[in-house]
């Protein structure tokens, strides 16, 4: 089974033995995994760890919610035979829906919210091709630096915990920023002369700063991103 379906990318590609020095235009469609609780910044003593784990305290909804799906492109410019620089740009947004956990009000509704997390990361990598680029079968393990444009969101209605009667307002909390952070990545493809198909693991870790208004001070912006490949080859 294994082998007819490499087989079957190998045609679909078009050629068992691409050309060197072409450049790919890469589209990317995956899942982003945020880093689970256990994984996300918490420092006890303070209020430097994740708004996450912090609303999840008095809120009720679950972090692995955040995770959803993502899409982007990367152009590949190979350097010699085995070693493949690349610049991309991705995007992922997630809502998720929140209520206060043991409050309700006065009409016996529950108070809720909506948690949004938007992450734009701009990759600029580097790839080591062990088979290099005449293969191909494409393994490759690589790295680079992370660009990560966020914007975090709390809009819903809120408890006034400083008013006599805990009053419930409407609200909307917003934080933003740019944060870089080095990345890994890992993957394999099936190249041909003019297109490539394959698979790509990466892993990013970075945080950004919400703000006071918020209930913690940070917002753990790492994790895994699983993603299909397709890329449209072109020679120099």
């Amino acid at each position: 089974m294994l082998k007819r379906f490499a087989l079957g990318l190998l045609v679909l590609c078009g050629s068992a033995q691409p050309a060197l020095a072409q450049q790919t235009l890469n589209f990317n469609f995956g899942y982003f995994s945020v880093r689970g609780e256990d994984a996300r910044i918490d420092r006890d003593g303070d209020r430097d760890r994740d708004v996450l784990l912090a609303n999840r305290t008095f809120l009720t909804f679950e972090v692995d919610e955040m995770s959803g799906g993502t899409a982007g492109v990367e152009w590949l410019i190979p350097l010699g035979n085995y070693i493949e620089a690349g610049a991309g740009i991705a995007y992922s947004r997630r809502t998720v829906p929140s209520v206060y956990t043991g409050f309700q009000a006065n009409d016996g509704s529950e108070i809720a919210q909506d948690l949004r997390l938007r992450i734009i990361p701009t990759a600029l990598t580097f790839r080591v091709l062990p088979l290099g680029q005449s293969s191909a079968f494409q393994p490759y393990i690589g790295g680079g630096l992370g660009i990560y444009n966020w914007r975090y969101s709390e809009t819903g209605d809120f408890i006034d915990f400083g008013s006599s009667n805990r009053r419930v307002i409407r609200g909307s909390f917003v934080a933003s920023g740019t944060e870089t952070a080095p990345m890994a990545l890992a993957g394999i493809r099936f190249a041909g002369d003019s297109l490539s198909v394959g698979g790509e693991v990466r892993y990013q870790q970075a945080e950004g700063e919400v703000g006071e208004e918020f209930a913690a001070d940070k917002i753990d912006l790492g994790g895994w991103v699983y993603q299909l490949t397709v890329g449209l080859r072109f020679g120099r």
